[in-house]
C-alpha cells in the first residue's frame, strides 16, 4: 500500500479493493481532523455508479475515491465540479485528437456520444463527502454488456496512465473548487451547461417505470434537469436521459 501527499491530498493506494468508496469511508471513520483523502486501486472488484448499478472494473483504468468535508447545502456544485473537471482534464489532453467531447446529466462525460467514466457521491461520517470517481483508461465494456455505449481513452487516441490523470484529476478539482469559493455557484454551473449534451433540444429522460419527453432547457440550482413539456417546465432530480440519436 502506496501512501503519501499529492496536491494537498493524502493518497492511499491499494493492489485490490471491493470499493474505493467504501475504503475512504473507512478512512474518514478512523480519522479525527479535516484531512482530505484520496484512494485508489490496480483492481476493484465491486465498484459501483448511480442507481446501484456495477461498475466494471477493467485493470488499467482509474478507480479512486475522493474524501472530503463537505458544504452540504451546496451538494450539488460537487455534482457539477467532480464531471466537469474530467471534461477539462480531456479537453486539455485532446490537441490533435479529433473526439467529441460533451457533458451529460447529471455527471457522465462522453467521448463521441459514449460513456467514458462514472461518478458516485456518497456520505460519509462527520459530514464528509466522498466523490467516487471511475474512468475507462485502458479498456471499456463491450457492446451489448451495458445499457448504453461505453469507450476508453485509449481507443479515443490518448496515451496516458491511471495515475498521470490521477494527479491531473486532483489538480484540477482544487483549481474548480477555488474557481467555485472566488467567483460563485454561478459560474460553475454557466461551465457545465456550455458543454451539456442536448441542451435546447428534445430528450427523453427514463424514470424507472415512465418516459418523460421535452426540451432540455437547463439545470436549476439544485441540479435538477429542467424539461420543458409545452408551457410547463418539469423539475428531474433523478433519471437517464436519451437524446434522438441513440
Amino acid at each position: 500500500m502506496k501512501k503519501q501527499k499529492i496536491e494537498g491530498w493524502l493518497w492511499q493506494e491499494f493492489d485490490e479493493l471491493q470499493s474505493t468508496n467504501d475504503k475512504a469511508k473507512e478512512l474518514v471513520e478512523q480519522g479525527d481532523n479535516d484531512e482530505l483523502w484520496v484512494v485508489t486501486a490496480k483492481r476493484q472488484t465491486a465498484g459501483r455508479g448511480r442507481l446501484g448499478r456495477a461498475w466494471q472494473g477493467f485493470e488499467g483504468n482509474l478507480f479512486m475515491s475522493l474524501a472530503m468535508p463537505a458544504d452540504w447545502a451546496n451538494l450539488n456544485i460537487y455534482v457539477f465540479i467532480s464531471s466537469l473537471t474530467l471534461f477539462n482534464i480531456i479537453n486539455k489532453l485532446k490537441s490533435n485528437i479529433n473526439v467529441k467531447l460533451e457533458l451529460k446529466w447529471p455527471n457522465d462525460v462522453l467521448l463521441n456520444g459514449a460513456k467514458i467514466s462514472g461518478i458516485l457521491l456518497e456520505k460519509a461520517a462527520r459530514d464528509y463527502l466522498i466523490v467516487g470517481v471511475g474512468v475507462n483508461v485502458k479498456a471499456s465494456p463491450q457492446p451489448g454488456e451495458t445499457p448504453y455505449q461505453t469507450t476508453n481513452l485509449a481507443a479515443c487516441g490518448f496515451d496516458i496512465d491511471r495515475l498521470e490523470l490521477l494527479r491531473y484529476y486532483l489538480a484540477e478539482w482544487n483549481h474548480n473548487l477555488e474557481i467555485w469559493k472566488q467567483q460563485g455557484a454561478a459560474v460553475i454551473k454557466d461551465m457545465w451547461l456550455k458543454n451539456a449534451k442536448g441542451l435546447n433540444e428534445e430528450i427523453s429522460v427514463s424514470l424507472g417505470k415512465r418516459i418523460e419527453n421535452g426540451i432540455f432547457v437547463g439545470v436549476d440550482d439544485n441540479g435538477a434537469l429542467l424539461l420543458k413539456q409545452g408551457e410547463n417546465v418539469m423539475k428531474i432530480l433523478a433519471g437517464d436521459i436519451w437524446f434522438n440519436e441513440d
